[in-house]
């Protein structure tokens, strides 16, 4: 065996170790990313609540100061029918207020359904803050194992990584950047064993001379199609 092979294969176990934490890690996100769909869906619907009840309350405040006006208005036309003298004046303010009058009939009876529209849409958002409370609280078990699973495999990273690095102080330089350099590109691996008289990876025929020198452990020989680093199993 070449002396630089131990160290590698040794180096491509702890990535692999690595590799499979990422792995486990990325397979929570689609648990945790329906959790937070739901829960975001539910935020959505209490906000969209509270715009329709500051919605229904400013059409409510808008009526409430039409109505005002109007019977500030009519007041005043009370006031001049009092001091009027002519009957042609009088019957032109007279149809004045009873065309004033009907509209702020109207308008009243707007007004009273407005603050209905306002209770309403108060009950919608009081539904949708229950349902998101509930929603919380029925989610909060899934969260909390799924906090406690990625806790665990974010340590057992931690302690991977942390042996990888150890690993890599045991191999040369040369090899090492030589290694790194392949695990960039699209290889799974960076070593691969002999399949017969061909690369375990891309299976491209290794010319004798060199798979010789691979099987006697003499050079750890690269693949000429894919690049991947090639030994032979004892």
């Amino acid at each position: 065996m070449h002396p630089e092979l131990e160290s590698l294969l040794a180096l491509q176990e702890k990535d692999e170790a690595v590799t499979a934490t990422e792995e486990a890690l990325a397979a929570l996100e689609p648990e945790l990313g329906a959790l937070d769909a739901a829960l975001a869906a539910a935020e959505r619907a209490v906000e969209a609540a509270q715009v329709q009840i500051r919605a229904a309350l400013d059409r409510r405040d808008a009526l409430e100061g039409k109505i005002t006006s109007y019977r500030s208005m009519q007041e005043q036309r009370r006031q001049r029918l009092e001091w009027v003298r002519g009957a042609k004046e009088a019957s032109t303010l007279m149809a004045e207020l009873d065309l004033a009058r009907s509209v702020l009939a109207k308008e009243e009876a707007e007004f009273m359904r407005s603050g209905d529209a306002v209770a309403e849409a108060e009950r919608k958002a009081g539904e949708a803050e229950q349902a998101l409370a509930e929603l919380q609280a029925a989610q909060a078990p899934a969260r909390e194992a799924l906090a406690g699973r990625r806790g665990e495999i974010v340590a057992e990273r931690e302690r991977a990584l942390g042996e990888r690095e150890r690993a890599a102080a045991q191999v040369g330089a040369a090899f090492l950047a030589r290694y790194e350099r392949i695990r960039r590109g699209k290889a799974p691996l960076a070593l691969y064993p002999l399949h017969g008289d061909a690369c375990g990876h891309c299976f491209t025929a290794v010319p004798t001379q060199r798979r010789g020198l691979i099987q006697r452990g003499t050079s750890i020989e690269g693949c000429e199609a894919c690049g991947v680093l090639l030994y032979a199993r004892e």
